[in-house]
């Protein structure tokens, strides 16, 4: 659209159905070692998405909740300090001025995680997001830029399937290997207000203070489920231990419990690229837990394939090598 391209959406379940609409939208960084392609994808999509959120917000006139305020961690012990003392220098290294990654004394707030060691890592690159909420914030960008949302419609065109979980499963139906899969994922939303805080990781608990008041936390990681949407004794025991964790929950309400399926490459990481055997049909599929995080790098590079033919993505991330 931006590049002079005309566009259209076809979504059958609408928008911000399936993990789309989910309530957690922590977009954090990977530990800044053993530094990858993927790691290095992520990290300049955390970076581009403040002015990509802020020119959807503008275009549409809705916020998606968007705010980089950083990420607090406890360190639990010596070993733990040491190892984040060492991943600072990389994160100096790696991420440049672009982001910090501070360790430093832990000092006892409304807003934080009791720190056994003493020692907390605060890092800037970290940021939220209300995936819901951003999900219409961009149908109210498209729509306003006269892009039709449809629930039906024909084929024209290059055709790019971000179908998620449906999607997975009709490439293994195609496929001899599984390409992809399911997995479930639980969490819940707080009655507690901290619209300025960063967001807080703890015993593997993601704790985000949204813009509305709210604060998410999650999640569950299931490979196995009864139901695709049902939530259970797993979300109960995620609400226990983060109370637990953060004295300033625990008795904050339980507003709402969400539960949905996120999809899962085989390799982990986005799959992207060109359909195999379906001439001008493109795949971007596979975000699992990072697809909020890696839009802004991912829209970039699958209009960079499709307008112009040119072929920027990293090795891992390309179809063929998902199947």
């Amino acid at each position: 659209m931006q590049r002079g391209a005309r566009v259209q959406v076809i979504d059958p379940h609408g928008p911000a159905a399936g993990a789309s609409g989910g309530i957690v939208g922590a977009l954090a960084p990977h530990v800044p070692e053993n530094w990858n392609p993927k790691k290095q994808f992520q990290l300049e999509s955390l970076l581009m998405a403040r002015s990509f959120w802020a020119e959807v917000e503008d275009m549409g006139g809705l916020s998606p909740g968007y705010a980089r305020l950083g990420r607090i961690q406890p360190i639990s012990d010596a070993a733990g300090l040491a190892l984040a003392q060492a991943r600072a220098t990389s994160a100096n290294s790696l991420w440049g001025d672009a982001a910090r990654w501070h360790v430093r004394r832990s000092e006892p707030t409304e807003w934080t995680v009791p720190s056994p060691s003493g020692y907390e890592i605060f890092d800037t690159l970290s940021a939220r997001i209300h995936p819901k909420q951003a999900c219409l914030s961009l149908v109210a960008a498209l729509q306003a830029r006269g892009v039709p949302i449809l629930t039906n419609g024909t084929d024209q065109g290059a055709i790019v399937h971000a179908t998620g979980v449906d999607g997975l499963h009709r490439l293994n139906a195609e496929r001899s290997r599984v390409v992809g899969s399911p997995i479930k994922g639980q969490a819940a939303l707080l009655g507690y207000a901290m619209p300025g805080g960063p967001q807080l990781f703890a015993d593997t608990l993601h704790i985000i203070p949204h813009a509305d008041g709210t604060t998410a936390i999650g999640s569950t990681t299931e490979r196995t489920f009864s139901t695709n949407t049902g939530t259970d004794a797993q979300l109960d025991e995620i609400i226990k231990r983060t109370r637990a964790a953060v004295p300033a929950l625990s008795d904050a309400p339980v507003i709402a419990r969400w539960a949905g399926l996120r999809p899962r490459s085989r390799s982990r990481a986005p799959m992207l690229g060109h359909w195999p055997d379906r001439s001008g049909h493109y795949i971007a599929n596979g975000g699992f837990k990072i697809g909020f995080g890696m839009a802004p790098k991912v829209a970039q590079t699958m209009a960079d394939l499709v307008m112009d033919k040119i072929n920027t993505i990293p090795d891992g991330f390309d179809v063929p090598s998902s199947f």
